[in-house]
């Protein structure tokens, strides 16, 4: 069974990444910089982006689509079914035969005289259809082939997807970074105004300068991790050294799907459930190349004899059949057939797993959008709101530097975990479009470089 050639546009939607808007990448100032870009100041950070565009989640299927080895396997293993077909619709061959007799004998049989020389062809003529079950039996494990890597093309896309979501992770990782270095800077810079004023010890500007230090710290981490990301993706395709420095997406455009009664519907398409029916075939046809041994086949013979004692010839023939055809053929019809039910089992029990996978990816990304939305709605806003007044009140006095750092603290946190949110969110979205061959779309998706 042949998959319609939707693979690549079924992940293509994955993460929702605007991968159609490839801007050039201009030489941005520091503050203007897209997320991942302070990576770029590293030597070991890699090229700049090939062809002046950022690097999307088409251009990594695409370079899987061409390289990976995985992929070029199923043209080798084609060849070597296609050589097993022409094997399999070959008929018997024809066997040529000389034989001399009576020769060198004694009494009556001895001399030439009374040697026989016999010339002869056979063959087998095969019954019950043998050929054709051959030629089918060839023919449903090519077929079959075409499962199989449509099967191993969506696995290795959605193990692509998964890693291009890594490096986006780890974007906007530092994105918060630089947003935590931002308002500890402004704390350090208010602690250093109340020391000089007098209003508060030099602990809470160390404190302050201590709190700046670990932010610049956990964005050195970030780079760090977004190098190896950028590695690990690259990876896939043979690369050593990565030659994009950015990727677009916006982890935080989920789109809306349907309940996981609803998406079991699209599990039929799913290559894994898909495979069964071409193992059916196969299995059937095996079924009729083992019915077909019940019927014997017939060896047959004819030739031309000729005596040497007085020059003539004479024609042979003979024919021959084995008995028992249909008694020694019966185990092997039995397993075959037995091996057709085990099929149908074993899909029902493949079919229930994947179920029972699409059920809980199916919660993890509702869970994941909803606490993604509420985060922003709800928390994101009245912390805003917070942080300002902390500023303002940390400034006048009003407020220890404890209690600032700890509103800010809590905001990084917060922002940290709605990303993490979405972050499942998503994987759980590529582990849905993997299962069910739907693409998702979102209605809106933010530009990479949004605020987090």
């Amino acid at each position: 069974m042949r998959l319609r050639p939707t693979a690549l546009a079924v992940l293509t939607a994955a993460l929702c990444f605007s991968a159609q808007a490839r801007p050039p990448v201009a030489a941005p100032s520091p503050a203007a910089a897209p997320p991942g870009a302070q990576a770029g100041t590293h030597a070991e950070a890699g090229a700049a982006v090939r062809g002046g565009s950022v690097f999307t989640l088409d251009d990594a299927f695409g370079r899987i689509q061409d390289s990976h080895p995985d992929l070029r396997l199923f043209g080798n293993q084609r060849s070597v079914l296609e050589a097993e077909r022409d094997i399999a619709a070959q008929k018997p061959a024809y066997v040529a035969g000389v034989s001399f007799d009576n020769a060198l004998g004694t009494g009556a049989l001895s001399g030439v005289k009374a040697a026989e020389l016999t010339l002869t062809l056979a063959s087998v003529f095969e019954r019950g259809g043998k050929l054709d079950a051959r030629r089918t039996f060839a023919q449903s494990n090519i077929d079959a082939l075409a499962v199989d890597r449509e099967g191993r093309r969506l696995d290795l896309l959605a193990e692509t997807a998964r890693r291009y979501l890594a490096v986006v992770a780890e974007q906007r990782r530092i994105d918060l970074a630089e947003f935590d270095i931002a308002q500890r800077k402004r704390a350090v810079a208010a602690a250093r105004v109340r020391l000089e004023a007098g209003a508060s010890p030099e602990s809470g500007l160390l404190t302050a300068q201590a709190q700046l230090a670990r932010a610049e710290l956990d964005r050195s981490r970030a780079q760090r991790a977004l190098l190896a990301a950028r590695q690990f993706l690259a990876a896939l395709w043979g690369e050593r050294d990565p030659g994009f420095a950015t990727v677009a997406g916006d982890p935080f455009a989920l789109p809306q799907i349907q309940e996981a009664t609803a998406l079991a519907s699209l599990l039929e398409r799913n290559p894994e459930l898909a495979r069964f029916v071409d193992q059916r075939r196969i299995a059937e046809a095996r079924v009729r190349l083992a019915q077909t041994q019940s019927k014997a086949d017939v060896d047959w013979q004819v030739g031309l004899r000729r005596q040497q004692e007085n020059g003539d010839f004479g024609f042979i023939a003979s024919v021959s059949m084995p008995l028992g055809a249909a008694a020694r053929a019966e185990p092997g019809i039995r397993g075959a057939q037995a091996q057709v039910a085990m099929l149908e089992t074993e899909r029902e029990a493949k079919g229930l797993a994947l179920y029972s996978t699409l059920v809980e990816a199916q919660g993890r990304y509702v869970v994941g959008a909803l606490e993604t939305q509420r985060l922003k709605q709800d928390v994101l806003p009245r912390l805003e709101r917070a942080e300002k007044a902390a500023e303002y009140a940390y400034r006048a006095g009003a407020i220890s530097y404890l209690e600032l750092a700890l509103l800010q603290a809590e905001s990084v946190a917060v922002r940290r975990q709605r990303l993490d949110a979405a972050l499942d969110a998503q994987l759980a979205l590529i582990e849905i479009q993997r299962l069910t061959g739907e693409p998702f779309l979102a209605a809106n998706t933010a530009p990479a470089g949004a605020t987090p």
